[in-house]
């Protein structure tokens, strides 16, 4: 089994900043790509951030210039640095990673629980 488990979520003033980690663990043969998500209440889930096994990442219009993604590979384990935040940027958070458990299996999409991410103006 796979899992993902974020941490990092939190309160936070207008202006502020937050770190985001999302771990993949379990049965793990390799991650292309990994990102981030999120979800207001009354919203559907969107795209925050992506980004593939060789660093190529991919943002959403609304957090250019304020989010940046990376990941560890060695470690499989993707981060969301959020600077500037907005009260709009509220939402629960979610990690999302493509995975194959072996080298003969299929790619499998797999989402983390989410982490809470408040901001007051």
């Amino acid at each position: 089994q796979v899992q993902l488990v974020e941490s990092g979520g939190g309160l936070v003033q207008a202006g502020g900043s937050l770190r985001l980690s999302c771990a993949a663990s379990g049965s793990i043969f390799s991650i292309t790509i990994m990102g981030w998500y999120r979800q207001a209440p009354g919203k559907q889930r969107e795209l925050v951030a992506t980004i593939l096994s060789g660093g190529s990442s991919n943002y959403a219009d609304s957090v250019k210039g304020r989010f940046s993604i990376s990941r560890d590979n060695a470690k499989n384990t993707v981060y969301l640095q959020m600077n500037s935040l907005k009260p709009e940027d509220t939402a629960v958070y979610y990690c999302n990673a493509v995975i194959r458990t072996g080298s003969g299996s299929t790619w499998s999409n797999y989402w983390g629980q989410g982490t809470q991410v408040t901001v007051s103006s």
